[in-house]
């Protein structure tokens, strides 16, 4: 269990970020909690969504779908846009999986031990369905500055 166990989980979590990331984003634009409270099904009695639930509520076929011990997730792609659904088998599991996709910006949809990855827009419309609250990655506005680096 240990490291190794959490290593092939970290590689299976950074590929859900990158995967986030491929989706057009513009991180920074729904406030950290979007100011909204779920009221989907699945958030009314605090109950995890399986992934196929997610999916059903939202009307898409996933693609792509992946399996880990602590972790299932699928593509979708329907009139509402492009989208990553995850769901975790604990709490933890999505508050380490959040822990290192955030620093990666994008925007997130957040429920019981599930998480939808896509455009605020795109989030806003799926929220109806399933509940949960926008939050945003943090921004990247660009690229750092460089010691040494005369900016003006």
């Amino acid at each position: 269990m240990g490291f190794t166990h959490h290593l092939g989980a970290a590689r299976l979590l950074r590929g859900a970020a990158v995967l986030a990331l491929a989706l057009p984003s513009t991180a920074g634009c729904a406030g950290q909690d979007g100011g909204h409270r779920g009221h989907g099904a699945g958030e009314r009695a605090g109950t995890p969504a399986s992934l196929d639930q997610l999916a059903a509520r939202t009307g898409c076929t996933l693609t792509g779908h992946r399996r880990a011990q602590e972790l299932q997730q699928g593509n979708c792609a329907n009139s509402r846009g492009r989208y990553v659904l995850v769901s975790f088998t604990t709490d933890r599991g999505l508050t380490s999986w959040m822990a290192e996709a955030k620093p990666w910006g994008g925007s997130y949809l957040v429920g019981t031990r599930w998480v939808a990855v896509s455009t605020p827009a795109t989030l806003q419309t799926l929220q109806k369905d399933l509940g949960g609250r926008i939050m945003s990655g943090d921004a990247h506005s660009g690229m750092p500055d460089m010691p040494g680096m005369n900016h003006g």
